[in-house]
């Protein structure tokens, strides 16, 4: 079975509805604290209070107290007085905010990109690559994962596992390649390289890549079905939890039901989450339409956890997708799970969520470790039933003259068995890290993670030697710097009891 160790963050984004001021035990789920004084507080204000309310562990931060900052003269002055302590919105949450092992709560200072990702839509040439530093410098180069199709990249001369070092010419390094490669440049080319001798050498070559507004890329990037050793042997490569994708997820599981297979790999390595209800969705897929049986369930903070009936807190299997279809599920018993230190969030909710039914063989390396979930929180304090949360059909209500989105954890979710505590992430029960010098192709059978799945499932005694000379080690990857980043979304409707 699966082994689970510690992990931490989920993405939220959440409709919450029927709420009103007080509940019987006092407790006040309005934001707390005075009106500030000064008018160029504004984004700190609504900063507060948001945390105030909805983060996690409120507390456990002196400065989110609720009685820090009480309702009169002298409450109100020290709240002014904090609120413009920081000018600068980023620092004043990051440093006066955030609980100290919060490493994922998150902000933008525009909202419509926080929402325009959830959709998987970005300014993107293409290239997924990860980032790797080298052993004896601060310099760092970069190998390229797969291609988006009909991107600016998969018309170029760059494919799966070619290396580059420089970006315009400039050898990449810990100082300077967020600027290179994922400053407000559109346009740059990269100076390519090859291993030679186990060794990182510039060749000479270089690639010019275009970022493209509204690329969109399709997270079910691979699925085929293989007939060794008497077994049929399904393979999904699954790069993103997106809801607008879930009727195609629904096919490719279909696909693979007609093709009779016996045995499934699903291949999450580079998938770094996304929709809460898609993770459930596939987890359905794969284990059964029993709509009875718990998938998982949320913890919020003390404010918030007693505002909700168990419904609102419990998700289960499901036997139909959004739009009514009936699921197309392979009733497993067993699935080969292909997952590595770039899987994360709802990636590792599906694994987590079907561990108590489900003896789940993780292929690759740890996983990133985040199970707690956040929500999209916009400058909209009288949104009923739910003070700041994002809602589009209320565009007109956020402040417009505050386009900041927030992204705070509020809470963690749990398996049927309550599990939650994997913050280091998810254990291999087969460990085998990507080799730089053999990444293979993806899909094949004989790509080294997918060839030792499939030798897992046949039993076959022919050895291969999985040896891995050039372990690869990321220090980041390009879907870091997307606005979503590694998070996952809750997209359902919650009731608040009070």
């Amino acid at each position: 079975m699966i082994k689970q160790v510690k992990i931490s963050i989920l993405l939220l984004f959440i409709t919450i509805i029927s709420c009103k001021k007080n509940n019987d035990d006092g407790i006040t789920i309005d934001p707390s604290g005075p009106t500030p004084t000064a008018a160029n507080v504004t984004v700190q204000d609504f900063m507060w209070k948001t945390m105030n309310l909805w983060y996690f562990w409120q507390g456990d931060v002196a400065n989110l107290s609720d009685t820090k900052f009480p309702n009169t003269s002298e409450g109100t002055k020290a709240y002014t007085d904090f609120l413009a302590s920081e000018e600068d919105p980023e620092k004043f949450f990051n440093e006066k905010l955030l609980f100290s092992e919060d490493r994922f709560s998150f902000i933008n200072s525009d909202y419509k990109q926080l929402v325009q990702n959830l959709s998987g839509i970005s300014k993107n040439n293409g290239l997924e690559f990860g980032l790797i530093k080298f052993s004896n410098s601060d310099n760092i180069f970069g190998f390229v994962r797969y291609v988006i199709p009909n991107s600016d990249a998969a018309t170029k001369d760059i494919k799966r596992g070619d290396i580059f070092t420089g970006v315009n010419g400039q050898t990449l390094n810990l100082s300077n390649f967020r600027e290179l490669l994922f400053g407000d440049a559109d346009t740059y080319t990269l100076n390519m390289a090859d291993i030679i001798d186990d060794t990182i050498t510039d060749n000479g070559k270089s690639v010019s890549l275009t970022k493209e507004e509204g690329l969109q890329e399709n997270p079910i990037h691979t699925t085929k079905t293989f007939d060794i050793g008497g077994k049929k042997i399904g393979y999904l490569l699954y790069n993103s939890f997106l809801r607008s994708f879930d009727e195609q997820l629904n096919d490719a599981f279909g696909t693979l039901k007609a093709d009779n297979v016996t045995d499934l790999v699903l291949d999450l390595r580079y998938n770094p989450g996304g929709s809460v209800n898609s993770s459930r969705l596939l987890a359905s897929m794969v284990y059964g339409t029993k709509t009875n049986e718990l998938y998982i369930k949320q913890r919020w903070n003390s404010k918030i956890q007693s505002q909700f009936s168990a419904s609102d807190l419990e998700d289960y299997f499901a036997d139909k997708t959004d739009n009514g279809t009936p699921i197309n599920t392979l009733n497993l018993t067993t699935v080969y799970i292909i997952a590595t230190d770039g899987s994360a969030s709802a990636s590792e909710l599906v694994m987590n969520g079907l561990a108590p039914y489900v003896n789940v063989v993780h292929i690759g390396e740890t996983t990133t470790g985040k199970n707690e979930f956040s929500i999209t929180m916009v400058d909209d304090p009288d949104r009923p039933g739910g003070p700041y949360i994002y809602s589009e059909s209320r565009e007109g209500n956020i402040n417009k003259d505050n386009s900041w989105g927030i992204q705070p954890l509020v809470g963690r979710n749990e398996n049927a068995d309550g599990f939650s505590d994997y913050t280091s992430g998810l254990v291999p029960n087969i460990e085998l890290p990507e080799d730089l010098e053999n990444l293979g192709v993806l899909g094949d059978a004989t790509e080294p993670l997918l060839a030792r799945a499939i030798q897992e499932i046949t039993g076959t005694t022919a050895k291969r030697d999985f040896t891995v000379k050039m372990p690869i080690k990321t220090i980041t990857n390009s879907k870091m710097f997307t606005a979503v980043k590694d998070n996952m979304y809750l997209d359902k409707e919650l009731h608040l009891n009070l």
